[in-house]
Order: structure tokens, then sequence, then C-alpha cells
């Protein structure tokens, strides 16, 4: 009856085709706006099966977008062409850099001023590492990263961005991940230090690590031997290192410094950053692939399943159609009032699923990474902007190509037949 009432009020004195042609974008909106609300049960189902696609698919590329800003973040920190730790330390160092796991591991200070004269090197730097157990600040153990502030080249040009005077002993400089009180104080080992400067956000476990000069290092590491913690006992802070960052010169590469290095000492494990970047490209490339290729995936089951939906929709709306064409309605009107249903349906559901999906990634972005030991850094906000309006676009363009076949088949049949079908 409401689809009568409906064409009833096209039907003026000028006759129904006149009538159609100066209100068609309206009527059509309005009488597939009233079509779904009429069936809330089948609209809402169409709507999901767009809605989760969206959600796939918006979630993909907002990660493989992070992963691979994540990845330039991580060339950038580094700072360093090699970097060289004790030897069997090579994963703990990975694993502070690149999965959020707390290492401590030490060798003699002088192994620093006798790479300075391996043939190759232009400059190095010392850091030194220590950990923490659980703090009031954070739920993970804390990595602290002690650097020289006379010879460091890889933290300071990060802290500058964000803090521009100088570290000074007692001060402490936090990963964005980290938990700052309003009075601007963190707590370790019964001590409280005062936190100058909150850096940048990475993408990568750097977040959540404490950085400070030698100084306050040490002073540190006095306060947890004070507490009795076990790693402290047999080492000399002051005379000890955790690893050391080389630049090399001009016209060396990192294999030949790196020879000269293995060369010259036993005990030491050298890492080219470059090849452990590549390493991590890799794999983050094959999950990246995975990631569009799932989604391509889910886009295209989502498709057959709405095409089969409203496959099967058609028998069920044939009486519907008879009653329409009886009233005056064209074929192109039957035809473009299925195609304004299912973009409608698909576009709700697209507009839904990018927003839910926004609302699971964009929060938990660091969870994730720290999940899948990836660097993951948000992009731009005009990369999201762009992202999701694809993703509705797809989404809406998913609901009129899966309904195209019903929407030529309604348009096309006789009136006799939907009649005759409807009955």
């Amino acid at each position: 009856m409401k689809v009568k009432d409906s064409f009833e009020k096209l039907n003026d004195s000028d006759g129904f085709k006149k009538t159609e042609e100066k209100a068609r974008p309206l009527s059509t909106f309005w009488l597939a706006i009233g079509n779904l609300r009429r069936r809330p049960s089948r609209s809402v189902a169409l709507a999901s099966l767009a809605a989760i696609a969206a959600f796939v698919l918006f979630a993909s590329t907002i990660l493989a977008a992070g992963m691979k800003k994540g990845l330039g973040s991580l060339k950038a920190r580094l700072g360093a062409d090699l970097l060289v730790v004790p030897v069997g330390y090579d994963k703990g160092l990975e694993g502070i850099l690149l999965k959020g796991e707390p290492a401590y591991f030490y060798f003699d200070k002088e192994v620093e001023e006798k790479i300075k004269g391996v043939q190759g090197v232009k400059e190095v730097s010392a850091q030194f590492f220590l950990t923490s157990a659980n703090q009031d600040c954070c739920a993970i153990p804390v990595q602290f990263i002690g650097f020289d502030p006379k010879s460091d080249f890889s933290i300071q040009p990060w802290i500058e961005k964000s803090y521009s005077k100088s570290i000074k002993d007692g001060e402490l400089v936090i990963g964005r991940d980290i938990t700052l009180g309003e009075n601007r104080e963190l707590r370790f080992f019964g001590k409280n230090y005062l936190v100058a400067a909150t850096l940048e956000k990475t993408g990568t476990s750097l977040d959540q690590a404490v950085y400070a000069n030698m100084n306050t290092l040490f002073d540190l590491f006095a306060a947890a031997k004070d507490r009795g913690l076990k790693f402290t006992k047999n080492i000399d802070p002051t005379k000890s290192i955790s690893s050391v960052l080389v630049r090399l010169e001009d016209g060396f590469t990192a294999d030949e410094v790196t020879h000269n290095i293995r060369a010259s000492f036993d005990g030491l494990q050298v890492i080219k950053s470059k090849s452990m970047v590549s390493s991590l490209a890799g794999n983050m490339q094959i999950f990246i692939v995975f990631l569009y290729v799932f989604s391509a995936l889910f886009f295209v089951a989502a498709l057959i399943s709405l095409f089969v939906v409203f496959l099967l929709l058609a028998n069920e709306r044939k009486k519907e159609f008879a009653v329409l064409r009886s009233l005056g309605a064209s074929s192109k009107k039957l035809a473009a009032l299925v195609l304004a249903e299912s973009a409608l349906v698909c576009a709700i559901g697209g507009v839904a699923g990018t927003a839910l999906s926004a609302a699971a990634i964009i929060p938990f972005s660091a969870l994730i990474a720290k999940a899948l030991r990836l660097p993951c850094l948000l992009p731009s906000v005009w990369t999201i902007f762009v992202s999701a309006l694809l993703c509705v676009g797809l989404s809406l363009a998913l609901g009129p190509a899966a309904a195209a076949l019903e929407a030529v088949r309604a348009g096309r049949r006789e009136l006799i037949y939907l009649i005759k079908d409807g009955e």
C-alpha cells in the first residue's frame, strides 16, 4: 500500500512520465529508503557484509602504510652503519630495537677507543644498557639506554626535534609510549628523576625506552645495585659499555670495515644496520602482501555473497516490481531503484565498517605492532582520510556491482511476466 501511495503522488495532471522526469532523483532515492526501512533485517544483513569488507580493507591499508612509515622511522633512528656488541648478543640488540625486549650486556669500554683506530671507521659512540622491573609508569619492564653527549650521533639528533637544550645529569628523556605524571617525574629503583622531554613517536619498541647521559645511567645502575639486582654484580659501569655505534669513512663499505673489526678483535659481533633493516623489510613485505591478498579475497567473497543474496531476492520481489510497473514505473526506473537500494545499504555498511576499523586500529596501533613484532607508525591524517574515503567508495560500488544483474533483469522483464511470476 505504501508503494502504491508513493507512485500515486507522482501521477499529477501532466502524467506520470512528465513528473518522473522532474522528480526522478528524489523519488527514486526516497523510495529506496522506504524499501530498506520496511525490511530492516535484510538491510542490516546486507550492510553487515559491506561493513566487514570495509573493516578488513581499511585495517589492511592503514597497517601496511603504518609499517612502511615505521620502517622509514627505524632507518632514520639507527644513525649508524655498524653496531658492535659482544658475541652472542646480536639478537639481544635486535630485540631492543625491534621487538621491545629489554636486555643488558656489557664488555670492556676500552674497545670503543680501539675501534676508533680501525681502518674505515669515521666516528664511534658507545651506549650503556640497563633494564628495570615493572614500574608504576609502565606495564612492561623499561629499557634504559645511556649515551655519551660528546660523541653521540644517533640519539641527540632525535632528542633535538623535541628538546633544544642539553640533557643534564639526573634528567631523563622518554619514548612516546611511556606514561608521564603531572609532576614530570618518574621513579626508578626508589629514586625520582625529572623528565626533560618526550620524544617523537617512532612506531618501534624505542617508544618504550628511557634515555639519559652516562652519568645518569651510572646513578641508575648504582640504585639498582643497592636494590640487590643480581646483574649488577661484578660490573663496573664506568669501565663497561653495551654497544658501539660506528659510522664509516667515505669510500669504505660496511663489509670491508666489518672484516677489519673482526680481524682486530675477538669476542665481538658486528651487525650491519642495513642488513638488519633489509631483513626486517623482507619480513614486513611478506606480511603486507598477505594483508593485501587477504583483503582482496575477502572483498571478492563479499561481492559474491551479495550477488547471491540479490539473486535470491529477485524472485521475492517480482510481485513488488509488477505493482510498480502497473503504476507506470519504467524499466529504467526499476533498475535505478535496485541500484539505489544496493548503493545505499553498502554505503551505510562501508561507513560503519570503516569507522569501526579506525576505532580498532588507530588507538591500538602500538599494541598491534608489538604483537606482530614489526615497527608500525600511524600514517598522516591525510593518508588516513584518503584511505577511509577509498574504502567507503569501494563499499558503495560493491552493492551496485553485485546487484547489476538483478537490476538488468528487473528492467527488461515485460509487465505481463512480472505479474504472472509474482502471483
